[in-house]
């Protein structure tokens, strides 16, 4: 046991080195007059100090403050796309506006390298090569349609995907209108059903909590070939993610997932029946780093174990995003042999927001 913990102990100071040099790495990208985007070049201009040259590691973020969610609503867009790719193909993604407008994102290709990395993580037993996806979930200017798509082209496979607007479904529920509701998710199921009838080489599916309810209630899953599940949204909790390995889905490879626009995909801790279904995900480091603070003092991190609130960071050169308090809460959780950095262990709406922000069938 010695052993270990002193394994895990170089492997936690290793990541750490890691994601120092990577945060120097980004944020000379971002400051630098040629491959910075307009944005922190302006910003920079603000500042008593060159980033360039003071921030020598992660810690250092402090002194560029919090990045504020009102900067990412509204445009220009092209603000943030850095100079190094202003002659790429730019996507631009939105959040899912339950929370005002939304706030937008660039993408060159991070959404499919975070997918890519997210692909080592799955087994060829659950998610076999060359097997094709269904992708029911939310569409429209979200990454996680083309994301999905781009994971099931990668794992040399062919996407199927489904017509799904949330704001609508949103729309529905903030006027109470309960049985649109009603048909506007059967209508995204039976379009689901539509394509695992069709298509036989349909083996992997991506959800959420809801839908693979409603899903399940039409049809068994294991009978028409699906082998792995991956299944995210706000509904995924410990409650759920016992019902889904016991009772909805038993047999079937069930990976939880949690991700959004500004940070992409966090990977789930391995399945243990020792976690009593917990739901612990780690982010991709040195990508995107979370940290779980005091909500009243986000300069104050909480103990593991305890709740706090998820405060994220981006390190990518496509997009930088410093100590961006989420509107999540969740428990910190510790390291572990395949993930060396702080966790994060159910995951939900901050406990303010709860009684405000709609769900629908997301």
């Amino acid at each position: 046991m010695d052993i270990l913990n002193s394994k895990l102990s170089q492997n936690i100071a290793k990541a750490r080195t890691e994601l120092d040099a990577h945060v120097r790495d980004i944020v000379n990208w971002h400051f630098s007059p040629e491959t910075g985007c307009p944005f922190w070049l302006e910003f920079a201009e603000t500042l008593d100090f060159d980033p360039r040259k003071e921030i020598g590691g992660y810690a250092d973020l402090k002194r560029l403050g919090h990045f504020q969610d009102e900067w990412l609503r509204g445009g220009p867009v092209r603000q943030w796309v850095p100079k190094a790719y202003a002659n790429e193909p730019i996507y631009v993604f939105e959040t899912g506006g339950s929370t005002g407008i939304p706030k937008c994102r660039i993408n060159v290709r991070d959404f499919q390298i975070d997918y890519e990395h997210f692909s080592e993580t799955l087994s060829d037993d659950g998610f076999p090569p060359g097997s094709d996806f269904l992708m029911l979930g939310p569409t429209g200017p979200r990454r996680l349609r083309l994301a999905v798509e781009h994971l099931a082209q990668h794992r040399g496979g062919i996407c199927f995907c489904v017509d799904m607007d949330p704001r609508w479904v949103n729309r529905l529920v903030r006027y109470g209108k309960h049985q649109d509701l009603e048909d506007y998710k059967n209508h995204v199921v039976s379009q689901g059903l539509n394509v695992l009838r069709a298509h036989e080489n349909v083996r992997c599916l991506f959800t959420t909590p809801k839908l693979l309810e409603a899903l399940c209630e039409k049809i068994s899953l294991s009978k028409v070939g699906i082998k792995g599940i991956f299944c995210g949204g706000t509904e995924m909790d410990a409650q759920f993610h016992r019902f889904a390995r016991e009772e909805l889905v038993p047999g079937i490879d069930f990976v939880p997932t949690y991700g959004n626009t500004l940070m992409g995909l966090a990977a789930c801790k391995p399945f243990n029946p020792a976690d009593n279904y917990a739901i612990i995900y780690y982010p991709p480091q040195p990508r995107a780093v979370t940290e779980l603070v005091n909500p009243e003092n986000p300069d104050e991190p909480v103990d593991y174990g305890e709740t706090g609130r998820v405060m994220l960071t981006t390190l990518t050169k496509e997009f930088f995003m410093p100590r961006f308090l989420e509107r999540d809460e969740a428990a910190r959780a510790k390291p572990i042999a395949r993930y060396p950095w702080d966790g994060v262990e159910n995951v939900r709406l901050l406990t303010e927001l709860q009684e405000s922000v709609v769900v629908g069938i997301y």
